[in-house]
Order: C-alpha cells, then structure tokens, then sequence
C-alpha cells in the first residue's frame, strides 16, 4: 500500500473502534449481524470507496464476537487497496462466477440481520430469500455512529470548508453580466478541483428567475444587469468529507425592496445558528429561522427545510426541520440554510456548515454573508 493510498483515509485504529461500537448497537438491538453494502456507511466503516455492481460485495458485521468478514467479487479485489481491511485483520471471502455470494454473506451473517440503506434491491431481495427472517435496517445503528463526528472527522469538514470558501472567494472573476450559467459553473467545477476537492459534486447557478428554484442546477441562460445570483456549492475532500456553502450574489446595486428582504434572511439565518448548541432539538433550530421570517411576511418564500447533517454524504442525519425533536448532540454537524424564493423574479440563500461544540456550535464557512455586489 502506498503512502498516497495510506493519505486517502484515516489511521486503522479509527475504523477499528467505529466497527466495535457498530458490533456493539447491533448487539444491543438484538441483532445477529449487520450486513454493509458499498456506499458511505460501507467507507464509514473500513475507509473503501469501492463500488458494487450486479456483483455482490458485502462487509458483514457478527455480533457474536467473530471477525467481519468482506464478501466480495475476486475481480473487485483490488478496489480493496487502499482501505483499512488488511490492518484490521478483517476476513476477506472472495468468489468467482458461479459461486454464490449471498450464501457466503448468510453464513456469516445469521437469521436476524439489519442491512444498511444503501444495499441495492437486487441483492437485498437476494439475500433476505435465504434469510428465515426478514431484515430489518441498520439505520438505528448507523446514523448513532455516524451523526456525531469525532475530531478527526470535524478536521476534515474544516479543510472542506475551507476549500469551498477559497471558490467563493473567486466568484467576482466569474459572475459577469453576458456570461451564461453554464460557463460560470463549468469555472466554478475547475476550481472546486484546483481548491482542495476531488471533484465537484454538485453546483447551483440560479440566476435571476432561476434563483427562485431551490434546486435548480445550471442552465445557458444569460447573465443580466440586476441579477440575483445563488451560488450553491460543494464536494468531497479526502477522505470523503463534504462541503455544501451557498452564497447569494447581485449584479449590480440591488433595488430596496431586494436588499430589505435579503437583509431579513441574513437575520434569520443567523438566529438559526444562534440557537444550534446541544440539548435544543432540532425542529427549534428550524423554528428560529422560519418565525423570524415570519414575522417579517415571509414564511411562504421559505418553502425547504432549514438544514440537513452532512459528512460522508452532502445530505444526512440530523435533519434540521420542523417536527424533528431530536435533541441535538456535541459533535454533530449540519448545514444551516434558509432561503427566500419569488418565483418568476429572484431567490436568495444563505448557507454555512456547524459543527455542534460543548456550549453552541463553530462555523466551518467564513465568507460574508451580505449580498455580495459584483459588477453590473
């Protein structure tokens, strides 16, 4: 293994605990094991971004005390490089065409398994045929170990927040009146990459009408003079870890009625991050963005949540939104997000990643949250 695949992850001992406080929630729920198809949780767990096809490749999690076990395709063996497998002393099952892999996984696994999210139907279907009972998901387990990051983890978003602010701050060399959203955000994915990311995974150019489509992407709409701009971005830094900042920018001075309703956004997105510190629950985190809003005339243009957790995945537990009452937890980290939509003229949001500290929360995005005036 080399020393750049070693980079790409973080030390054995850091999957090694993850995989026995997992062993022991399944353990504690009853569970005979829980089986991890490929994907995040499948990353979470030994640091592989390998892939699964038509092929089953499968990490299985007994809680009696035995080893895990990799069930995976012998051609798929190499995807394995640069993970933690080898140093954790994990079993590692491989098989051929021919060779039944669910058979292998339920060997293992026993009759009461919980399955992770994002096992595909095709094997889950598969696999829970030669169960004598039904699976169940793993989510329980999962999102207790996944929500409250450790420090490690919190280091990581704070080098992709970092990452992400440093494209932000580039924006004026893009955002110019008679370029087209698509060049824009062909620019801003260059230097997504160029600033830290391995690679861009997604980007909102919503200028002028389109920025009252919360999740409109890019179009070849031209850029105008008085535009509102919403810039959304974000990716992964090694070894995964997320950003997700948006960004609302003007072309030109915006008129009074635009800069007066953007100036009450700003104030509800900041009482949202106010009130983020453990032991308020989550819905109340969304409660002091939208009736601040409110109170201004305003609740029908925020029509989304106020946040989503975010790590592994851009979107994750701890949802932040109404009628979630999870109490919130040191650690957790989730993005803080009201916007305001007019459909048909303009839409504005603001973004930042938290991260929940002993007594409030630390932002990982440190650009000015004004509306940004660039050149009309």
């Amino acid at each position: 293994m080399t020393d750049q695949a070693i980079s790409s992850r973080f030390p054995a001992a850091i999957y090694r605990s993850r995989l026995d406080r997992a062993r022991e929630l399944a353990a504690a729920q009853g569970l005979d094991s829980l089986v991890i198809g490929t994907g995040p949780d499948f990353l979470y767990l030994l640091g592989s971004r390998a892939h699964s096809f038509e092929r089953l490749t499968a990490l299985v999690i007994p809680t009696s005390g035995a080893t895990p076990t990799v069930v995976v395709p012998r051609l798929e063996l190499a995807a394995l490089r640069e993970s933690a497998i080898a140093e954790l002393g994990l079993t590692v099952r491989d098989w051929v065409d021919g060779v039944d892999p669910y058979a292998i996984v339920v060997e293992q696994a026993g009759a009461a398994i919980a399955v992770d999210p994002y096992l595909p139907a095709l094997h889950l279907i598969t696999l829970t045929e030669l169960t004598s009972r039904a699976a169940v998901l793993a989510t329980p387990v999962l999102r207790v170990l996944r929500m409250s990051k450790d420090e490690a983890e919190v280091e990581a978003l704070r080098r992709a927040g970092a990452a992400i602010d440093r494209v932000h701050a580039r924006m004026g060399d893009w955002l110019r009146v008679g370029r087209r959203e698509s060049e824009v955000a062909a620019d801003i994915a260059a230097a997504i990459v160029a600033e830290g990311h391995t690679a861009p995974e997604f980007i909102i150019v919503g200028s002028g009408p389109n920025g009252a489509d919360p999740h409109h992407e890019v179009s070849d709409r031209v850029l105008q003079t008085g535009d509102v701009v919403v810039i959304d971005i974000g990716g992964p830094v090694d070894p995964g870890y997320n950003s997700d900042c948006t960004r609302t920018y003007c072309l030109g001075e915006p008129s009074p009625e635009i800069a007066a309703q953007y100036a009450i956004l700003e104030r509800a997105q900041q009482a949202a991050v106010d009130q983020a510190r453990p032991g308020v629950t989550a819905e109340s985190v969304d409660a002091a963005a939208r009736s601040l809003l409110a109170e201004h005339g305003l609740a029908d243009a925020f029509v989304h949540r106020t946040g989503h957790g975010i790590g592994l995945s851009v979107h994750e537990e701890p949802y932040i939104v109404a009628g979630n009452s999870m109490v919130l937890e040191e650690g957790m980290a989730f993005s803080i997000e009201p916007g305001v939509y007019f459909p048909g003229h303009w839409g504005a949001r603001i973004e930042d990643i938290v991260v929940l500290t002993a007594d409030g929360c630390e932002r990982l995005n440190n650009r000015p949250h004004a509306l940004g005036v660039l050149p009309g």
